[in-house]
């Protein structure tokens, strides 16, 4: 027996020989004793695959780093988002802009998204996800500067409209950590974006603790750093400040890992091995020893499936009724952080002037209304809701089901949309009803991405997940025109327009055909099938 690595190599299964399995072992590949290592034991066939290593090299340092890093690009993107919030209000006063620019200005980022997906996914399947992120990083940074020092509203419309390209590469992070994550310590730490190649038996509905807990970071970061740099320096210093976790991922990009994955996939057995070396070092275990084979689900998925593939008989209500759930959460949440600096920005004009809540109110320059430090301190109350929802909604998910749980969320954030519709004099109470629908809102997103990974079977999950997220995007172009267009002619129809979109996700959420609490994932249509009835 040729032995490619002679660090030792520790069983998958826990057994320390293959005679603990009664199993014949050749008497050629017994090891002589003078070299035989504790750490070594033999396998029958002498190869693995880089799944079975990742689950025998565990969790360790190597993980908490890689952490750390995507955590750092996932913060980052949250920051670009959260800043669309306080950009717009800023540009109306100092660039003289209509309600309808400003809208522009948020939708033509999602639009950016929406359009590079595919174009990132096919660049890092085809170079690398550390490729694709460096360049990503890169690009984001020097859209996001160029963005601070914009001459004009055109300028400023194709430099975040660039921003919003090289964002969509973003969901690579989370795929390359998931591809360095065991199985077990995988249903903990991510959702999976991705989820066809790493099939799983567990509860998907620890996956997005980390991840989201570093995207309710990065926007609370993004409000924290506008309270200071606002009311002295102004938002073109604003921009340029939040390019630095950008930055500083640009800089760390040269130290990410490739995914060893996708190194077996292309044919680079060595550079693989290398970093399945580099994993067992920094985790303090023993290397494997035997032959790097490809993963036969690699193999056996050519085609992970087509977006037809999801109108099938059997998937055609699901997927409906999906895509309707995650364009209201979406033009709900994105609403909701839109719609938070406006009614900050309008209600001491509405409650001082006794505007009523139907009544179109003036929005000409002259009457427009900077943020204050009382503004961003409120802002940052809400953003914080965040984490609060996303760990309650963790902690019942499991216990009454997914459908019920984003179901009675949406009803609660309707119930809280219809208390804005009131005069917001009393600062205190708008304030809880952001902060409820806030935390609730993104408790939801949490929960359609627990359950739209466990209802769509392994050939169509990546396509399924994808489908849904760019259906996300769609509603999330529409609400700028509700939440800073509409919200001005009247605060109570755009309320009502949250409220009621809420309304009917929680209805699509009950028509669901499957709940998934507790069932394992399923492999084909025909098990998807069977489930359904």
């Amino acid at each position: 027996m040729v032995l490619k690595r002679t660090k030792g190599y520790q069983d998958i299964d826990g057994n320390s020989t293959a005679q603990s399995r009664n199993e014949p072992v050749d008497p050629d590949t017994i090891i002589p004793q003078e070299i035989e290592m504790a750490s070594v034991a033999v396998v029958p066939d002498d190869t693995y695959t880089v799944t079975q290593a990742v689950n025998a090299l565990g969790f360790g340092w190597f993980q908490v780093k890689l952490s750390l890093w995507t955590g750092l690009c996932w913060m980052a993107d949250s920051m670009e988002m959260t800043i669309l919030s306080i950009l717009s209000p800023a540009l109306h006063c100092s660039w003289h802009l209509t309600r309808y620019q400003q809208a522009l200005t948020t939708t033509i980022v999602f639009l950016g998204m929406m359009l590079s997906s595919t174009f990132w996914g096919n660049l890092s399947d085809r170079y690398g996800r550390k490729h694709a992120l460096s360049l990503c990083a890169v690009l984001l940074f020097y859209y996001g500067l160029l963005s601070s020092i914009a001459p004009s509203f055109m300028w400023m419309l194709l430099l975040r409209g660039l921003v919003g390209f090289a964002i969509g590469c973003t969901p690579q992070s989370v795929t390359l950590y998931a591809e360095f994550l065991p199985t077990k310590q995988r249903a903990k730490c991510v959702v999976l974006l991705d989820v066809s190649r790493f099939p799983c038996n567990q509860s998907t509905s620890n996956r997005i603790v980390i991840l989201q807990c570093f995207w309710a970071l990065g926007a609370c970061f993004e409000v924290a750093l506008a309270l200071i740099v606002m009311p002295t320096l102004g938002w073109q210093w604003l921009l340029a400040l939040s390019t630095g976790p950008l930055l500083a991922f640009a800089m760390i990009c040269p130290w990410l890992p490739e995914s060893a994955r996708y190194h077996v996939a292309s044919g680079q057995t060595d550079k693989a091995l290398e970093t399945l070396e580099k994993i067992a070092k920094d985790n303090g275990k023993p290397m494997l020893l035997g032959r790097l084979v490809v993963d036969d689900v690699t193999l056996s998925s050519p085609h992970r499936g087509r977006f037809k593939d999801l109108l099938v008989p059997s998937l055609r209500l699901t997927s409906l009724l999906l895509w309707f759930i995650w364009s209201s959460c979406a033009f709900c949440y994105y609403g909701l952080v839109l719609m938070t600096t406006e009614l900050f920005e309008t209600s001491s004009i509405v409650c001082r002037e006794g505007v009523k809540p139907g009544q179109s109110l003036d929005t000409c320059v002259a009457d427009c209304r900077q943020l204050q430090t009382t503004d961003y301190i409120d802002l940052l109350w809400t953003t914080l809701a965040e984490f609060p929802g996303i760990f309650i909604t963790i902690s019942i998910i499991e216990r009454f089901g997914r459908k019920k749980t984003m179901a009675v969320q949406f009803i609660a954030y309707a119930i809280c949309c219809s208390f804005l519709v009131i005069c917001p004099g009393k600062r205190a109470i708008l304030t809880l009803m952001l902060f409820l629908a806030r935390g609730i809102i993104a408790g939801v997103f949490q929960a359609a991405y627990v359950y739209t990974p466990e209802v769509y079977p392994t050939s169509l999950r990546s396509v399924g997940v994808g489908s849904c997220s760019a259906m996300a995007r769609l509603g999330a172009m529409v609400t700028p025109y509700v939440a800073q267009v509409l919200l001005k002619t009247s605060i109570s129809f755009a309320t009502s327009i949250y409220a009621a979109a809420a309304l009917l996700a929680a209805i699509a959420c009950l028509l669901l055909p499957i709940e998934t609490t507790g069932k394992e994932l399923p492999e084909n249509t025909v098990e998807q099938a069977s489930a359904n009835k």
